[in-house]
């Protein structure tokens, strides 16, 4: 009996409910005066390194447009709404921001949380069997490690209750941890024309 004492506490704590920190992607839409159009390419480069370098940045990219547009998206994700205002207040971005003014005619922002933000694809992806072959690298280390670390232990329950936790493990870890990981990782990889 003694040896369940600790159990016993921990199960009469209780437990802290409230919303958890979510990823936030932050698309800013921007036309480029035409005759900017390098110097707007630069400065964007210049701000994604000095935004990479905040806590909590998970990453970011520049989609130039297409033929007959002048529309650049600048996007970024953050890991939660806490470390994108701290981006947002720092006097880096302010910085930044009063050099583009006179490169842009006009801007659009918005903004996407939680596993919205992780489904979110932007207008010019580059190529899908790149993010695909991500994907099945992410899916096949976390399958790898709910197979040798937790399937020997849950042996004995039912097949639909495993395969329940193996499914949750993977979205959660894919979702939070992995891909957020992988795509920041090999970034340049996935768009190669940053």
């Amino acid at each position: 009996m003694q040896a369940l004492a600790p159990l016993r506490a921990r199960l009469a704590r209780p437990e802290v409910t409230g919303p958890r920190p979510e990823p936030v992607t932050v698309t800013a839409a921007r036309v480029v005066r035409p005759h900017r159009r390098q110097a707007f390419e630069e400065w964007a480069a210049d701000v994604l390194d000095v935004a990479a370098a905040f806590p909590g940045n998970l990453g970011g990219t520049l989609l130039k447009p297409g033929p007959g547009s002048s529309e650049y998206h600048l996007v970024y994700r953050f890991r939660d709404d806490a470390a994108l205002a701290a981006w947002e207040r720092s006097p880096q971005r302010r910085a930044a921001l009063a050099r583009m003014q006179e490169m842009v005619d006009g801007e659009r922002v918005s903004r996407v949380s939680g596993l919205d933000s992780f489904f979110t694809r932007p207008a010019q992806p580059g190529p899908r069997w790149r993010s695909t072959v991500l994907t099945v690298l992410g899916v096949f280390a976390i399958t790898l490690g709910f197979q040798l670390l937790v399937t020997p232990h849950v042996s004995g329950w039912p097949l639909p209750a495993r395969l329940l936790l193996s499914a949750v493990v993977v979205v959660l870890l894919l979702g939070f941890v992995v891909m957020p990981a992988l795509t920041r990782l090999f970034r340049r990889w996935l768009q190669p024309g940053r």
